[in-house]
């Protein structure tokens, strides 16, 4: 089996992003765990070879309708990206909905609810 060192290791990718989100007098709360190997494209193997560049580069969060957060990420963030934050609304019960695209074109894209 190849070490991380050596390959990309592009298997968390088809983990489910992980969300939990939590209303309190109007405020939400959400942290968002995002599973993706992040390479830079700066990391060489032990043999020397370039690690080809794989990073999330657009994430969107909704709430309903609603777009509560967008994001440009660069391949400086590290991997499996954890994002925390707040937003005005939402109720328990309301659905969140994490969605991205990465510099290969792949997308993933999962829901839960607010509690």
């Amino acid at each position: 089996m190849a070490s991380r060192e050596e390959t990309s290791d592009v298997t968390t990718m088809g983990q489910p992003i992980r969300i939990r989100a939590r209303s309190r007098m109007g405020m939400t709360e959400a942290l968002v765990l995002m599973p993706h190997p992040m390479e830079s494209g700066f990391r060489r193997t032990g043999r020397g070879e370039v690690v080809p560049a794989h990073y999330i580069t657009e994430v969107q969060i909704t709430v309903g309708d609603r777009t509560v957060l967008e994001a440009t990420l660069s391949p400086a963030v590290a991997r499996d990206p954890l994002l925390s934050f707040r937003f005005r609304g939402g109720r328990p019960g309301d659905p969140i909905r994490v969605s991205w695209v990465d510099s290969a074109g792949a997308r993933r894209a999962d829901e839960a609810v607010i509690s």
